[in-house]
């Protein structure tokens, strides 16, 4: 070592490798220009020529001209550095610059291996080695991935990127990497290099808008970390299907894909990950333009044999593709689609008619115009085991189909319809009627047909297994309408009425009275109408069950409401109050309730919440774990901040 720092031959140092790795150039000869970094050229040659004077200078003597590790060129450097006998000896030496960092930061795996192998030789040869002093630390080979690390926005860099891979190498290794990016994020290939040459233990990669990050970043991922199983690529526009090539050939573990919005990749990728990954799970493919039918189909029928969720959204799919799924689905259990333009009526019916789909639990249809009535009924054929059913912005899906498709989903469970206007109440409560031993679950959103409709008691079917009742944005849903459902639907224990103007307390309370097993979650946001009186009524005869309460918008809710709560509701834990008409007394009747453990507040847009109330929100109890408190203005700054001091522990919104 002494002898190499203190050379001063006049031999010009070769500008070549020492070692066969460093003939791939962009591992250091180009780390001085991609880098964000500080210190000395990449490249620096050893000039010793004679020094010449001019006329009356003194010529300095070469000797005593100050002498530093850093006039060595990047080949030696790197000789050194990965010759450290431990991951603490080189993550100590990367804090000397950034330039030593991004060097220590290529050293692959592979070559600290081998270096590590030849140090047992040195017991025997010292001679032969730089430091024979020092033995490994078997701990410090332990690299199982055990660490999680998520950079945002700014903090996405190359220097942050090395840092994280000397960091984690000796502390469990990194198994986990999230880069949430902006499109100024400073992230390229140079800081994926890195990642890839010191974390191999690396199973999950998450990528969201990294615009300067190309296939030759991923392709070092592939080649540095073997052991990766989940990828997710969004908005990564200079990622191609070469780098998915490169990831199907070296990762055959890889069990999720989710490519998002990359606009260069396209069929031949997703062929290579169906013939190589014969693990793969799930797939997720978003707003990619140059994804059809023949990478679809590829991809599908190559691995029919692992594959249970298939997510599409926003592709130049045709019937082809679905009719693909359908027959080579056969493990198929999540499926969603999502505004496939392309997609007809027939490629949903092949898809259920070829009743490969027999596994499917949950399908997913969003703004597809081909889902009709008939499409829907041969789903429901060629799904026995389909559990859920979410439908948003159909057009064409009216009673009749409704009707039918629940008397064939024989193990239905879950229902939601949105923006759905061509169903009504009549659909609605057909439906009921042919699954009423098996729905748990209905949720109708923004479902403009549904209409308060006259009908006898008697004509009304029984629904004893539904759990959870959902009527949101629905205007011509009205007090008539609640009236029914509490006297159809006993067992109910969540209800969510959000956005329901035209609902009263007279609608109300037949529905809560009629409930038999207790409430559990009541969502009334937006009613305007409800007051005290339905509140008092609803904890005292379900204040033993009832865990979520939301009355967000409900002006006619005072402290009233809130003196009830604390008589009444021992096992709530979630309240919102937001823009309600409550204050610092009933925020006292809150914070003095014994037997109340609540774990999230919301008194957002409260006007009535003063200064006051701070004493009182800082006795809540250690179970607080979420306060809001935004737009009260009449809480100043200074309190909020004595608040947050007190309240340590909570996530505290203002």
């Amino acid at each position: 070592m002494a002898t190499l720092v203190k050379y001063g031959g006049n031999d010009v140092i070769c500008p070549g490798p020492f070692y066969s790795n460093l003939t791939d150039s962009s591992l250091l000869l180009s780390l001085g220009q991609k880098a964000d970094v500080s210190g000395p050229p990449c490249k620096r040659y050893r000039v010793t020529a004679p020094l010449i004077s001019r006329a009356g200078e003194k010529v300095i003597d070469e000797e005593k001209q100050p002498r530093s590790i850093d006039t060595l060129p990047d080949e030696c450097l790197f000789e050194i550095l990965r010759r450290l006998p431990g991951d603490k000896e080189r993550s100590n030496s990367a804090c000397v610059s950034k330039h030593w960092l991004m060097l220590v930061s290529s050293i692959r795996s592979s070559e600290l291996a081998a270096c590590n192998k030849v140090c047992d030789e040195s017991v025997k040869n010292p001679s032969l080695f730089l430091n024979n002093d020092v033995i490994v630390d078997e701990q410090e080979s332990e690299n199982n991935g055990y660490l999680t690390r998520c950079l945002d926005a700014e903090e996405a860099t190359d220097i942050r990127l090395a840092s994280i891979a000397l960091g984690t190498c000796s502390r469990g290794g990194l198994g986990k990497l999230s880069i949430r990016g902006s499109n100024s994020t400073r992230v390229t290939d140079v800081g994926l290099s890195a990642i890839a040459h010191g974390c191999p233990s690396l199973r999950v990669l998450s990528m969201w808008k990294v615009p300067f990050v190309t296939d030759v970043g991923l392709s070092e991922i592939a080649n540095g970390c073997p052991l990766l199983e989940k990828l997710d690529l969004c908005q990564c526009p200079l990622i191609s299907d070469k780098g998915l090539i490169a990831v199907a050939q070296k990762c055959p573990d890889l069990t999720s894909l989710s490519i998002k919005s990359c606009s260069r990749i396209g069929n031949e990728g997703l062929q290579a990950i169906g013939r190589c990954c014969p693990k793969l799970k799930s797939v997720t493919i978003n707003d990619c333009l140059q994804v059809g039918d023949k990478g679809i189909a590829s991809l599908v029928s190559s691995a029919s044999s692992s594959l249970e969720s298939i997510r599409l959204r926003t592709l130049n799919i045709s019937d082809i593709a679905l009719a693909v799924i359908g027959h080579y689905g056969k493990n198929v259990i999540d499926l969603s689609l999502t505004e496939l333009q392309d997609v007809n009526e027939k490629g949903f019916w092949v898809m259920g008619n070829t009743h490969g789909l027999q596994k499917l639990k949950s399908i997913s249809i969003n703004c597809c115009n081909g889902l009709t009535d008939t499409a829907l009924q041969a789903i429901a054929k060629g799904s026995p085991f389909l559990k859920q059913l979410f439908v948003c912005k159909s057009c064409y899906l009216s009673d009749a189909g409704l009707i039918a498709f629940a008397g064939t989903a024989k193990a239905l469970e879950s229902l939601h319809l949105e923006d759905c206007n061509q169903i009504t109440l009549m659909g609605i409560l057909g439906a009921l009627l042919k699954r009423s031993a098996e729905l748990k679950s209905l949720s109708l959103v923004r479902c403009l047909g549904l209409k308060d409709i006259s009908f006898e008691f008697s004509q009304l079917p029984s629904c004893m297994s539904l759990r959870s009742l959902t009527i949101q944005d629905c205007p011509g849903v009205t007090s008539a309408s609640i009236q029914v459902v509490g006297r159809i639907c006993p067992q109910l224990q969540n209800i969510d009425l959000s956005g329901q103007v035209g609902v009263t307390d007279e609608s109300l309370i037949p529905l809560i009275k009629s409930s038999e097993v207790g409430f559990v979650e009541i969502n009334l946001t937006g009613c305007v109408n409800v007051t005290d009186d339905l509140v008092t009524m609803l904890v005292k005869v379900h204040g033993s069950s009832l865990k979520m309460l939301n009355l967000h918008g409900c002006r006619k809710i005072t402290d009233r409401s809130l003196l009830a709560i604390t008589e009444s509701c021992s096992a709530l834990d979630d309240l919102d109050l937001s823009s309600c008409s409550v204050g610092d007394y009933g925020v006292a009747l809150l914070a003095s309730a014994r037997q109340l453990n609540l774990h999230i507040l919301s008194l957002a847009s409260c006007s009535q919440v003063t200064l006051k109330s701070l004493p009182f929100l800082g006795n809540l109890g250690l179970s607080i774990v979420g306060l809001n408190l935004q737009d009260c203005s009449l809480i100043s700054a200074h309190g909020l901040r004595l608040l947050e001091e007190k309240l340590w522990w909570c996530d505290i919104i203002s």
